[in-house]
């Protein structure tokens, strides 16, 4: 059994977000505390996990993250397991309106060296107690920092809700990979509410 604590401050500009803890590995049976009120207990040590820390956050004051993990009871007779948290953590920290945690998916259903298809799928989430219209503006960029194709989806959301937005944009004379020239593209992605990029 290992208990780990993390302080830290809320910053007031974190009035309006959403904060959450996300962890990548923890082996095994972890119970999660933030300012001493349990969050859960993930009882599997191999896969990611999440929680929301918004409502239990003080703003201008210290606040503490504990994790206890518990790996007596486990019988690791296979392998040596290690026990505690082993992967990264992460704190994040975002917009009521926002990309959904690995909202975005991009396929190429169509690729030569004349020209290449890209499907872009965006899960764009509105966690507010209204109805938004946003933009969802995506640039494709290739490796030298030249914009290959952009494509702009309006969309209306409605509140506490999530919309799936599919954009397809087209790229004349793509760079392709290949193992002698891995050429790679960035797909940079906002969702803007009014003018502004959230």
């Amino acid at each position: 059994i290992g208990w780990y604590r993390k302080s830290f401050n809320v910053p007031t500009e974190w009035k309006n977000k959403n904060v959450s803890i996300y962890f990548e590995g923890v082996y095994m049976n972890s119970e999660v505390f933030i300012n001493g009120k349990s969050l859960g207990v993930y009882p599997y040590g191999y896969s990611s996990f999440g929680y929301d820390l918004t409502p239990y956050l003080r703003a201008g004051q210290e606040n503490v993250i504990a994790v206890r993990v518990d790996n007596s009871q486990q019988v690791n007779c296979r392998w040596y397991s290690g026990s505690g948290i082993y992967r990264h953590v992460w704190m994040m920290v975002e917009n009521p309106l926002h990309i959904a945690r690995w909202g975005v998916g991009i396929t190429t259903p169509e690729v030569s060296a004349r020209k290449a298809r890209v499907q872009i799928k965006t899960v764009v989430r509105n966690e507010t107690s209204l109805p938004q219209r946003v933009t969802v503006k995506t640039v494709l960029v290739d490796k030298n920092g030249k914009k290959s194709g952009i494509q702009q989806t309006s969309i209306e959301l409605a509140a506490n809700s999530e919309k799936d937005v599919a954009q397809t944009i087209a790229v004349s004379n793509p760079l392709l990979w290949s193992p002698e020239s891995p050429n790679l593209y960035k797909a940079e992605i906002e969702v803007v509410n009014g003018k502004q990029a959230v």
